[in-house]
């Protein structure tokens, strides 16, 4: 007797989603997570199970904090949390040199995979550009989630044109060379119009803003945007001849988004 030949249904894959984090990782403060975060993000996060993560840590320390408004769909402990991997920290992963399929193998196997970075949304201004890239390139459905993103809201407090803006990441280390740098961008904006926006390390800040006072022509505005979300938040955007003239000082152990125009 010949039984007839069945084919196995196809495994549906998962899909991936890019779940923002709160701004206030590594501040003093902590935010109240649900007025800086949609409860339908909440509520997404809450059901997923396995994670693409940047820091394993602050990652299970974020899904406490939510667990405390809604309940995770299974303990902590039995997630699969997996880091990207040291290199793409330090290199970054948005040149396309980081093949990232392997991190996505559950999705394959019908499971929905969060994305997730220390703070704001994953993959702008951190890594998770290649995990994005492996998601399309696999079929897997992408599914970016709403949350706060630092440079948007620093752009749109800033008074300068969000009609034609560059996110240029960080300015030099050395003092010659970020001075240069400085004036390229200002040399750009002033010509184009174009806003540059950038960010620095929370214990260089006020190298930033005293290289920013010293390099920029006086009529040129700069923004500066810290502690976004946070109560205190302080955003201030006026011309270099006003700077120099103010006795505005920045933290440096708060995030702060930089950003240049006329």
């Amino acid at each position: 007797m010949n039984l007839p030949h069945t084919t196995p249904p196809s495994v549906v894959k998962g899909k991936l989603y890019l779940v923002p984090a709160p701004l206030d990782f590594g501040c003093s403060q902590i935010t109240d997570l649900q007025a800086s975060m949609p409860l339908g993000t909440l509520y997404q996060a809450a059901n997923l199970a396995h994670w693409v993560c940047e820091n394993a840590k602050s990652t299970r320390a974020y899904l406490k904090r939510i667990h405390d408004i809604t309940p995770l769909c299974k303990p902590i402990q039995s997630m699969s949390l997996v880091e990207l991997p040291r290199e793409v920290h330090k290199k970054g992963d948005h040149q396309g040199n980081f093949d990232a399929r392997g991190l996505l193998q559950a999705a394959l196997q019908g499971n929905d995979i969060g994305l997730i970075s220390e703070a704001g949304m994953p993959a702008v201004a951190d890594p998770g550009s290649s995990v994005v890239r492996a998601a399309h390139d696999l079929g897997v459905e992408v599914i970016p989630l709403v949350g706060p993103v630092s440079l948007l809201l620093a752009l749109a407090a800033s008074g300068l044109n969000g009609q034609n803006f560059a996110f240029v990441g960080y300015l030099p280390q050395d003092a010659q060379e970020r001075i240069t740098r400085i004036r390229e961008l200002e040399a750009l904006s002033l010509k184009t119009g174009q806003t540059q926006l950038f960010i620095e390390t929370p214990y260089r800040n006020a190298v930033m803003l005293a290289a920013l006072k010293q390099s920029l022509q006086p009529n040129t505005r700069l923004a500066i945007s810290s502690g976004l979300t946070l109560a205190s938040a302080h955003i201030v955007s006026q011309s270099i001849k006003q700077w120099k003239h103010a006795s505005t000082t920045l933290d440096n152990a708060t995030p702060v988004v930089f950003a240049i125009g006329r």
